[in-house]
């Protein structure tokens, strides 16, 4: 009796993966292989080949990369400082920093739109110090800040989730035994922390990698990556085959990265405060 109430209250979330989830994937996979007559194809995957969809492609990849290797380097540092800190103290400490993440992604975004437009924030304040002014919007470098800055709290969270759970007597050991705080760090803390940055990198990659909005606002449209070309295909040119087909190739990154996330994080410690 018990288990078949736990199943009906199982219901509504199964209805929601079936209707939310697994519904769009199999239409997404059925428009990407297959051509307008309904005939089986894998032309639309195969347009990734293309200049134009591999040079967004190779974009995508490589500002995604730069931008989950920095938010790695800001993070670990500030998690372990989190971490250090007395519960009482983190806690507001975490509030501020997760505080921005309560706003709206499209409107954060249009904030550094703001900040970094020539005419922005950053630059009036320079003019006023008689500095140069700064020309970052629309270049990649303004796509890197914007990726940052929004997904920044996605690599912290598993590392100071993980280095929370460290054992103290592990290290306290490792010093007894002679090791000074490089030692210690490296053999006992950074490999008890591999999961959280495992975690921590999957879930600041996949969101940059497949973005468009950050590209569109920050790029001035001028900088497509492959989240661009994607959305251009489903809402300018109304080609759902294609736009389909290359969101398989997404998919396949995705798929990589969360095989490595279950391999490295098989506890799941990383996942979640």
């Amino acid at each position: 009796m018990k288990n078949k109430f736990v199943k009906l209250l199982s219901l509504p979330y199964l209805i929601w993966s079936a209707g939310f989830i697994i519904i769009p994937l199999i239409m997404v996979f059925y428009y990407g292989l297959t051509d307008k007559s309904g005939r089986l194809t894998f032309a639309n995957v195969a347009s990734i080949t293309l200049p134009v969809h591999f040079k967004s492609l190779i974009i995508a990849l490589l500002l995604s990369l730069i931008s989950t290797v920095i938010c790695l380097l800001l993070s670990y540092p500030l998690a372990m400082i989190l971490a250090s800190m007395n519960k009482g103290n983190n806690k507001l400490m975490i509030l501020i920093f997760v505080l921005p993440m309560w706003m709206n992604f499209l409107l954060r975004t249009l904030a550094w739109q703001t900040l970094l437009e020539n005419e922005g924030v950053i630059n009036t304040i320079l003019q006023l110090l008689h500095m140069p002014t700064l020309k970052i919007i629309n270049t990649p470098y303004a796509i890197v800040f914007g990726m940052i800055y929004n997904f920044l709290p996605f690599m912290v969270l598993p590392i100071y989730n993980v280095l929370c759970k460290i054992d103290g007597n592990l290290l306290n050991a490792a010093r007894d035994l002679g090791a000074n705080e490089v030692q210690t760090f490296l053999k006992v803390t950074l490999p008890l922390s591999v999961p959280g940055i495992i975690s921590g990198i999957t879930m600041v990659f996949v969101p940059a990698l497949t973005t468009f909005v950050i590209s569109d606002l920050l790029g001035g449209s001028k900088i497509l990556l492959i989240g661009n070309v994607i959305e251009q295909e489903f809402t300018l040119n109304s080609n759902w085959h294609l736009g389909s087909g290359l969101s398989i190739v997404l998919m396949l990154f995705i798929i990589i990265s969360m095989i490595a996330s279950a391999v490295f994080d098989k506890d799941g410690e990383g996942s979640a405060l």
